[in-house]
């Protein structure tokens, strides 16, 4: 299983970028697939969830600005974030939810909101 993530970067307040999260080694319509952050010194954040039943689910901190999607033919989820603010700045992980836990990680991409 592997769990791949880019697109992170420096983007100024009110910005917008786009995360992607490439999948391989696991049947991709079967699991639900979330984004997660950690802001440097703090515990993790749940943010966004794209279920295998294709629900969708946000966090309130960023519901309404961001987008979570999936490719299927493309084995790819998206996390597109709009008006981002100073306290998006984080890591954020892509990670496999197997019904109990979060049982694979991605790297991780570090996304920098700052002017």
């Amino acid at each position: 299983v592997q769990l791949v993530e880019s697109g992170g970067g420096l983007v100024q307040p009110g910005g917008s970028l786009r995360l992607s999260c490439a999948a391989s080694g696991f049947t991709f319509s079967s699991y639900s697939l979330d984004w997660v952050r950690q802001v440097p010194g703090k515990g993790l954040e749940w943010i966004s969830a794209s279920n295998s039943d294709d629900r969708i689910f946000y966090s309130e901190s960023v519901k309404g600005r961001f987008t979570i999607s999936r490719d299927k033919a493309k084995l790819t989820v998206y996390l597109q974030m709009t008006n981002l603010k100073v306290a998006d700045t984080a890591v954020y992980y892509c990670a496999r939810w197997d019904g109990w836990a979060f049982d694979f990680w991605g790297q991780g991409a570090q996304v920098t909101v700052s002017s």
